[in-house]
This record gives structure tokens, C-alpha cells and sequence, in this order.
């Protein structure tokens, strides 16, 4: 299914259908503010290991971050973090950063390994962040991008739709998107180490 949906006026009749069919187990592409992504319901196992086969890689070791609609939910996917982390990712957030933290004891359950840390995300994309709101839990998501060059990413959802329509329930066309990655920041040492530069800018650190 190829749905169209404005990031400026989000229809609800089409995400909760979105939702259902991610209750249902299934896998969509969505926009972020960064690269289009392919997402599942958290909560769901044989919707993260589909994810996880659209990868070419085993649940126990892959690298899904979480798409969470604000910082409220973030004790229960991440041990507690410190004042001055808090205040840096409450500034960044929504915005186009991945936050690793060390993960909760919920984490390795979810994903049936050993996992010490997760990815955080909250997009500043009114249709992620709505789909999210809706289901009531985050999405697991990694990006879209081609095989044969990781650092190519696609950002037409048509093209996607034509690559993918056979292997996932649902692409959403939300506008083009970017061609640059989020930037991702480590704190699972205590301090923020930048681990790859992308959209986000690091001069507030």
C-alpha cells in the first residue's frame, strides 16, 4: 500500500490505519527528518524479526533504534540518565539526532540478545511522531538505503514503493527527504561523544 500524507495536516483516518496494520505485525517505510526508514511496532517479535530479515541480519544482532514521540517513555527503554544529558537531548529533541544510551533491562528481551545499548530518536516529523502517539509505543526503525552503497540513501518515496512494495505492508509518501543521516551522539560513557556527523549540528554540546 502507498499512502500520501501531508507532515502539515496528518489525516488520523490514515494513521490509524497505519497502526492497525503495525498491530498486526506488519513492516512500512516512514519519513523522519532525516532518510525514509523502515519501522515496526516494538512490542511486536515477529515484526522485528521481519524488519530484521529485510536487513539480511539476525534479531540478536541488529542495531534498530527507537522512534519514541517524546522523552516521557525514555525509562523504559534506557537506564536513568544524568541531569546534563537530559537537558542536551531535551534541547536537540525533535531533531534530527540519534542519542545511544545504555539500555534498560527491557532492551535485551525485546530484541532476544545481550543488547547494552539503544538508539533514541524523535524525529521532528509530525506524521512519525503521530503514528508513535497512536500505537501507544515506539517503532523500531533502521534506514532505508541501498545494499551496495550504505552511505546512498534514498529519499523518493516512489522509489521505494517500487524497489519495496513486494516486502513491506506499507510506504508513506510524507515529502522528499533529505539525503543526510542523522547525526548520532554517544552517551554511554557519561559524556557525549560524536560518533557520526550528519544533519543535526553539535555546536550546542
Amino acid at each position: 500500500m502507498f499512502l500520501e500524507i501531508s507532515p502539515y495536516s496528518v489525516d488520523q483516518r490514515k494513521i490509524d490505519t497505519i497502526v492497525s496494520t503495525l498491530r498486526k505485525g506488519g513492516v512500512i517505510v516512514i519519513p523522519t527528518d532525516t532518510v525514509y526508514s523502515f519501522a515496526c511496532d516494538l512490542m511486536n517479535k515477529k515484526a522485528l524479526e521481519k524488519l530484521a530479515r529485510l536487513k539480511n541480519v539476525k534479531l540478536n544482532k541488529a542495531n534498530f533504534s527507537l522512534v519514541c514521540y517524546d522523552l516521557s517513555t525514555l525509562n523504559d527503554y534506557t537506564k536513568p540518565i544524568d541531569r546534563s544529558t537530559f537537558k542536551i537531548m531535551n534541547k536537540a529533541l525533535p531533531g534530527p539526532y540519534t542519542f545511544i544510551l545504555n539500555a534498560s533491562n527491557n532492551v535485551p528481551k525485546l530484541f532476544d540478545s545481550n543488547k547494552k545499548e539503544i538508539g533514541i530518536r524523535i524525529p521532528d516529523n509530525a506524521i512519525a511522531r503521530e503514528i508513535v502517539l497512536s500505537l501507544g509505543n515506539p517503532l523500531a526503525v533502521t534506514s532505508v538505503h541501498d545494499d551496495d552503497e550504505i552511505i546512498d540513501y534514498t529519499n523518493d518515496a516512489n522509489e521505494i514503493f517500487q524497489r519495496f512494495e513486494n516486502e513491506v505492508d506499507i510506504v508513506i509518501d510524507g515529502g522528499l527527504g533529505t539525503l543526510d543521516p542523522s547525526t548520532i551522539i554517544d552517551f554511554t560513557n557519561g559524556y557525549p561523544e560524536v560518533i557520526r556527523e550528519g544533519l543535526g549540528a553539535i555546536d550546542f554540546i
